[in-house]
């Protein structure tokens, strides 16, 4: 039996579930145990449609109201309540060996830190 994802946000709402089993159609092999939604998948399934337009259209927000048939600041509105929802991932920048070195010379960093940045 095979449920579309959308079947799957619908019958959890809003309430949290947990993946604990994952199967690879093409070879059949099964994992189980407690796996983590990424965060776009934890949101409901219009706001996930929502996101991948958005993407589809390079970030336009003219043609996501004519897409939706909604105004500038639905559209908005509505980018701005999922992003509410989502966690960001911090980025950090690698920096470079000379980066490092001077930052380490001018007292901005310990030679702790030098060596984690250096094995990066």
């Amino acid at each position: 039996m095979s449920s579309s994802w959308q079947e799957l946000t619908a019958l959890t709402g809003s309430q949290e579930f947990a993946v604990t089993k994952v199967r690879l159609a093409k070879s059949g092999i099964s994992v189980e145990g407690d796996f983590e939604l990424p965060p776009l998948a934890r949101l409901p399934y219009e706001d996930q449609v929502f996101v991948a337009a958005f993407v589809r259209t390079h970030g336009s927000i003219k043609e996501m109201e004519g897409l939706f048939g909604i105004s500038y600041p639905t559209v908005k509105g509505r980018l701005n309540r999922i992003a509410q929802q989502l966690d960001f991932v911090k980025v950090e920048t690698v920096s470079s060996k000379d980066d490092v070195l001077a930052q380490l010379e001018r007292g901005e960093i310990t030679a702790a830190q030098a060596i984690e940045r250096l094995r990066r």
